[in-house]
């Protein structure tokens, strides 16, 4: 079970207590975090995050490969999780990134503007 936040603030659920998400959510939530969050940003957690924030610094043609090399390094410690595709989508200097997990059975999607 996880806690929702949203702009950094937990989500009241309306009956006095706070938001969670479990199952595939909580699990997507988990993925987007480790994806979103720059590795060796957190001192205390060197290998949390990913290096997908440097994609804009590679030549385009090699975004793609990069994207799915930093997707499965960010996701290691995922265990019950399985990469099933990574898609960079070119945007001008950025990109869309979409990334499909399976967990427990279940495919889950997720996407970033990188």
């Amino acid at each position: 079970m996880e806690r929702v936040l949203r702009d950094g603030d937990y989500v009241p659920d309306g009956a006095g207590g706070l938001s969670t998400r479990t199952g595939g959510e909580e699990a997507l939530a988990r993925v987007l975090f480790r994806l979103t969050a720059r590795r060796g940003g957190l001192p205390f957690l060197p290998d949390l995050g990913s290096r997908l924030y440097q994609l804009s610094r590679e030549k385009p043609s090699a975004r793609q490969s990069l994207a799915a090399q930093y997707v499965a390094e960010a996701l290691r410690k995922e265990t019950e999780l399985r990469v099933r595709s990574v898609e960079w989508e070119p945007q001008g200097e950025t990109g869309l990134l979409t990334v499909q997990v399976d967990w427990q059975g279940e495919t889950l999607t997720g996407q970033l503007v990188v």
